[in-house]
């Protein structure tokens, strides 16, 4: 109990030094773009940008400890729930014996005390005695399952406040590895910065917050998907070493069958990543037969409905409209599948001489566009993908009645 406190207060430590490390950087990085902007043109710069690398570094690295300690400590925390939980079923299946037991003792007891006559002093004792056995037994049990179910609760609460400071962390380390990126790439040039230091700031910012996300995704896409499959792929031959030593050769074979699909399904989940990342369709087939494989593949691997319609007018679209077509549907059906809660996805798509249409609609929760957040990169993203080629995007949603997004790029 010492070491579970002790881990408890070093969890709650942490969490509050990550809260004012998070105040105090923010505050650090107010003060050092006041300074920037009273020193651009003094020789003072450089100083001024390499403290601020090193600070940030410095604290980037105490971040990182601070989650893999806090990893450690939830997957600690992981295991002895498990146990707990075997205990308190074990625990729960012997009470039930305990009371079946202790309600035929008092019944027999009740008997005895009818027929006080007939039985013996010594007959009597001993089934009081039994009686009171069961009854203390059973006060005992039900005290240790109470404990039992006290401690579980306790970690459970601990496993979520644990989660939530690691996925704080998480978000503070992408925050510190933007600013650290920004610092050493864009500061470089300083002529540059002076002339258009508003403007880089803002976009330079975005893009680099697109790639820590990005990146951010794709290291959770791995860990949740070909690296957990691998972990169990290892206790599986565990399994069938053990299987093979202690059992039959039959029953490892059935093993190493199941081991077999595990492998398979991790391939597949690694070429998933590697198609979402750039489907190298794309550039062999076109944009339809690239969009039809894609949907096909997310329709089967979330296991939800993906009707995709095309009329092409032209053979193909240049590689830039391609790319960026493919893009957009790709971002707008992912955000139906993430957020829309939607069973049914519709995607159109229209390739005229001068222009190309498309539209992405789901039967999914909606959201209210008046209330609709600025936080929302991946709109954003789209808009600003539209944009980039003189076209428009349209959202049409509503709470409970789904959403509909139309994409409209002239062809030049």
């Amino acid at each position: 109990m010492q070491d579970t406190n002790r881990k408890c207060m070093s969890s709650i430590t942490q969490h509050n030094t990550m809260t004012i490390w998070g105040f105090k950087m923010d505050k650090k990085i107010k003060q050092a773009k006041d300074k920037e902007k009273k020193a651009l043109d003094s020789n003072g710069l450089d100083a001024i940008i390499d403290d601020m690398l090193e600070t940030v570094n410095h604290s980037k690295d105490e971040i990182f400890k601070i989650t893999e300690d806090a990893r450690d400590e939830y997957e600690n925390l992981e295991k002895q729930l498990r146990q707990l939980r075997v205990q308190i079923e074990q625990i729960i299946r012997e009470n039930d014996l305990l009371e079946r037991k202790e309600k035929l003792a008092r019944q027999r007891l009740a008997q005895v005390s009818e027929n006080f006559n007939v039985h013996s002093e010594d007959e009597i004792r001993a089934v009081y005695e039994e009686a009171h056995e069961r009854q203390s037994e059973l006060q005992l049990k039900r005290e240790r399952e109470a404990t039992l179910r006290s401690q579980r609760d306790d970690i459970e609460r601990r496993l979520k406040n644990l989660e939530q400071t690691i996925e704080r962390a998480e978000q503070l380390v992408s925050k510190v590895s933007i600013i650290s990126n920004y610092l050493m790439d864009d500061f470089k040039e300083v002529q540059d910065l002076i002339q258009n230091a508003n403007e880089k700031q803002s976009f330079g910012l975005r893009i680099m917050e697109a790639q820590e996300e990005e990146r951010l995704r794709i290291s959770r896409e791995i860990h949740d998907g070909p690296a957990q499959m691998m972990a169990n792929v290892l206790i599986r031959a565990d399994i069938v070493d053990r299987t093979y030593r202690e059992r039959s050769p039959e029953e490892a074979m059935t093993e190493i069958k199941t081991m077999r699909k595990m492998v398979r399904q991790s391939l597949y989940e690694v070429r998933r990543i590697i198609y979402d990342l750039r489907p190298m369709a794309l550039d062999d087939l076109g944009l339809v037969p690239t969009i039809r494989k894609y949907a096909h593949t997310l329709a089967d691997y979330h296991q939800v409905e993906i009707h995709f319609v095309e009329q092409m007018d032209i053979d193909r679209l240049p590689e830039k409209y391609e790319v960026v077509m493919f893009r957009l549907i790709q971002e707008a059906v992912q955000n139906a599948i993430k957020h829309a809660n939607t069973k049914e996805i519709d995607v159109k798509l229209h390739v005229l001489k001068d222009k190309v249409t498309a539209c992405v609609k789901d039967n999914g929760v909606g959201f209210d566009l008046n209330e609709k957040k600025e936080q929302s990169f991946g709109l954003v993203g789209m808009r600003e993908r539209v944009e980039m080629l003189q076209g428009k995007m349209t959202i049409q949603s509503k709470i409970g009645k789904g959403t509909t997004i139309l994409f409209n790029i002239p062809l030049k």
